[in-house]
C-alpha cells in the first residue's frame, strides 16, 4: 500500500512560505481594479516577507519626472504633503538621478544618498531598505516597492521579492489596458484620422429643429361674448357639447331688466295721457299749444326707453349663432359671474376645422417660414406621430403663463385625423433651415456666449 510521507521539519517553514506565495499570487488575479491591485501589493505582501512599512511608487512619464507615492502599507489615504512621503519621492528621484537605481532589487543605503537628504534617512528610516521596481515581461516599469524593516535583507527574500513584482507588473498592465478601453490602442495617425473624421461629422449639413409645447385649437372659431353688462344666472350647456344653431347658451338675472321695462311701460303711458291732456286744453286755449308740443316730444323719448329696455330684456338669452362644438371653461366659472360688453365668455368651433398653436420659446427660437415641415407628438397617442405644416408664424413674442417668452406659431395637420380633437396638447418639433450639425450641437452655447460677451 502507497503512504503518504508526512514533512519534515525543516521542509515545513517551505511549503508554508510556497503556500503563501500561492494564495497571494491568487489574490494578485482575482484583483478586478488597479486600486485593489495596488492595496494588495503593500498590504497583502507581509504575509510572504516580512517588512515594517511598505510603499508602492507610480510610475514617472520621464526621467525628469518624479515617482509619486500611490500606497503605504497600513494606510487607506496618502498624504501628500506628509514630510516622510515628501522625503521618499525626493530621495527616489536622487537615487535615480545618480544612477543607483536598477531595474533589479538592491538595498538601498544611508551612502547613496546626497548630504542634503541624509537628515531625513536619520529621521525617517528604521532599518534596512529594499528597493524593487515592478517590470513587465515587456521592460516596461510599471512602479517600484520601497520596503523598510529593522533586520537585514537575505537573498531568498530578495528572489522571493523580484517573482512577485512580476507578478504585479504583469496584473497591473492587463488592468491598465482594460480600464483604457480601446482609445489606447489607436495609434498617432489614427488620431488624426479620428479628428478628420470627427471634423467632417460636424460638417455634415442637417435641418436645424426645435422642440416646442403644442396644443390642438379650433379654426376660426365663433366668438360668443356678453351682449350687456350683467351677471349670468344660468348656463344651459355644458362645455364640451354640440349645440344647434338658435339653441340657448346661458342666461342673465333679469329681474333689473323686467322692472325696467315695466317702469318704462308705465312712463310711457303717462306721458301719452298728459299730452292728451294738452291737446285737447289746446283747442280751448291756443297758449296750450306749445305744451302739446313738449308733451308729445316726452312721449317719444319714453318710447325710445321702452324700446330699449325691450331690447335688453330679448337679449337676456343669449343663443347660438350656429351649430357646432361650445367650447368654455366651466360652468361654475360664469354662473353668478358679473360681465361686461364684449367680453369673451364661449367659443362654437366646428370640430373638424382644427389647426395646430405651436409656443416656440425664444431660447430656442429658429428661422422659420410658411410652409415649414413639423413632427407633432400628443400626449393622448403617445405611439403615433402626425405630419403637419407651419402656415403662420408670430412676429412679436408673448408672455406665456409661467412667464415664458415665446413666439406663437401656428400649423395644420398634413393628414386630417379625425382622432385628433380640441384641447389635445403635447410637444411639436419644427423643422427649419439647413446647417451644420456642429451649429446644432453648439447653439446654446454660443448664444449664451455672444450674451455674455456682447458681440
Amino acid at each position: 500500500m502507497a503512504t503518504t510521507a508526512e514533512p519534515t521539519a525543516q521542509q515545513l517553514p517551505t511549503l508554508i512560505h510556497l503556500a503563501a506565495l500561492t494564495h497571494l499570487e491568487g489574490q494578485i488575479r482575482a484583483a478586478k481594479t488597479i486600486q485593489e491591485l495596488q492595496f494588495l501589493s503593500v498590504n497583502e505582501t507581509r504575509r510572504l516577507i516580512p517588512y515594517d512599512q511598505a510603499f508602492l511608487l507610480g510610475p514617472p512619464g520621464s526621467a525628469k519626472e518624479m515617482y509619486r507615492v500611490l500606497n503605504a502599507s497600513s494606510i487607506a489615504v496618502v498624504d501628500r504633503d506628509a514630510p516622510m512621503i515628501v522625503w521618499i519621492e525626493q530621495a527616489v528621484q536622487a537615487l535615480r538621478r545618480a544612477g543607483n537605481t536598477s531595474e533589479q532589487p538592491m538595498v538601498v543605503t544611508e551612502e547613496l544618498l546626497p548630504d542634503t537628504l541624509r537628515n531625513g534617512w536619520r529621521e525617517f528610516v528604521k532599518g534596512q531598505v529594499l528597493w524593487c521596481p515592478l517590470q513587465h515581461p515587456d521592460e516596461a516599469v510599471l512602479g517600484a516597492w520601497w520596503f523598510e524593516r529593522d533586520f537585514a535583507w537575505q537573498e531568498n527574500d530578495v528572489a522571493i521579492v523580484h517573482r512577485l513584482a512580476g507578478s504585479f507588473a504583469y496584473a497591473w498592465k492587463a488592468l491598465s489596458k482594460k480600464e483604457q478601453g480601446w482609445p489606447r490602442k489607436i495609434t498617432k495617425p489614427a488620431w488624426w484620422l479620428l479628428l478628420v473624421a470627427t471634423l467632417g461629422v460636424l460638417c455634415l449639413p442637417i435641418r436645424i429643429s426645435a422642440v416646442a409645447p403644442v396644443k390642438v385649437m379650433p379654426k376660426d372659431p365663433v366668438v360668443v361674448s356678453a351682449p350687456m353688462d350683467g351677471v349670468i344666472a344660468d348656463v344651459l350647456v355644458p362645455p364640451n357639447q354640440m349645440v344647434q344653431r338658435g339653441a340657448v347658451l346661458f342666461r342673465y338675472e333679469d329681474t333689473n331688466l323686467r322692472n325696467q321695462f315695466r317702469v318704462a311701460e308705465k312712463q310711457l303711458a303717462v306721458a301719452r295721457a298728459e299730452h292728451s291732456q294738452a291737446v285737447q286744453a289746446s283747442f280751448s286755449d291756443p297758449r296750450r299749444k306749445a305744451d302739446a308740443r313738449l308733451k308729445e316730444v316726452e312721449a317719444d323719448l319714453h318710447r325710445i326707453e321702452l324700446d330699449y329696455a325691450k331690447e335688453l330684456l330679448d337679449q337676456i338669452e343669449v343663443r347660438a349663432s350656429k351649430s357646432g362644438l361650445l367650447l368654455y371653461s366651466d360652468k361654475s366659472d360664469w354662473v353668478g359671474r358679473p360681465v361686461t360688453v364684449g367680453e369673451r365668455i364661449m367659443e362654437i368651433a366646428d370640430p373638424k376645422q382644427i389647426e395646430l398653436r405651436i409656443d416656440l420659446p425664444v431660447a430656442d427660437a429658429i428661422v422659420l417660414k410658411e410652409g415649414a415641415e413639423a413632427v407633432v407628438f400628443l400626449n393622448a397617442l403617445p405611439l403615433e406621430s402626425f405630419a403637419a405644416t407651419v402656415i403662420h408664424t408670430s412676429y412679436h413674442a408673448e408672455v406665456l403663463p409661467g412667464d415664458v417668452l415665446a413666439y406663437r406659431v401656428t400649423a395644420r395637420l398634413a393628414q386630417p385625423d379625425p382622432r385628433v380633437r380640441t384641447g389635445w396638447q403635447g410637444t411639436a418639433k419644427v423643422y427649419g433651415e439647413q446647417g451644420p450639425l456642429a451649429y446644432l450641437l453648439l447653439r446654446r452655447p454660443l448664444t449664451a456666449v455672444r450674451q455674455w460677451v456682447g458681440w
